[in-house]
C-alpha cells in the first residue's frame, strides 16, 4: 500500500503545483484569479494528500504486525496475494434496481424536486432488498 500512498500524493502535489501555475496564468492574463479552476485544483491537492496519507499510515500499521505484504517485496510472488476477495451474488438484480433508483433521483434533480423525494424512497427500498436478498427464499443462509 505505500506505492499506492506514494502515488496518491505525488498526483495530489503535481495538481498543488498546476493550481499555482493556473491561478498565475490567469492573474497575468485577466488580472484577477479565476476561482473555480483555482479552487477545485487545490480541492484536488487535499483529497489526493488525505488518501495518500490514510494509505499510508494502514501500510504501517499492516508492516508492523503482518510484515512487508508481497507486493513491496521483491522477492514477492504473484500467488502470494491469492485469497477470497469477498461473496458476490452472480444471479442479483438488486444492483440494477439501486441504480436504477439513483438515477431517477439525479434526473429529479433536473426536472422536480417531487421526483428527488420519490427517488430517495426508492434508494431505500431497493438497498434494504440488496442487503437483504440472501435473508429469505431460495438462497437464504
Amino acid at each position: 500500500m505505500k506505492m499506492q500512498a506514494y502515488l496518491f500524493i505525488g498526483v495530489s502535489t503535481f495538481f498543488g503545483g498546476v493550481a499555482a501555475l493556473y491561478a498565475l496564468w490567469a492573474w497575468l492574463a485577466e488580472g484577477h484569479i479565476e476561482w473555480t479552476g483555482t479552487v477545485a485544483l487545490t480541492v484536488s491537492v487535499g483529497f489526493g494528500w488525505m488518501i495518500g496519507f490514510w494509505l499510508w499510515q494502514s501500510a504501517r500499521h499492516s508492516e508492523r504486525f503482518h510484515g512487508l505484504p508481497p507486493e513491496e517485496r521483491l522477492d514477492g510472488e504473484i500467488d502470494e496475494s491469492i485469497g477470497e476477495y469477498g461473496f458476490f451474488s452472480p444471479h442479483s438484480v438488486w444492483p440494477l434496481f439501486v441504480a436504477m433508483a439513483v438515477a431517477f433521483t439525479a434526473v429529479g434533480v433536473a426536472i422536480g424536486w417531487w421526483m428527488v423525494f420519490i427517488g430517495f424512497f426508492a434508494i431505500i427500498l431497493t438497498t434494504i432488498g440488496w442487503v437483504f436478498e440472501y435473508y429469505r427464499g431460495e438462497f437464504q443462509h
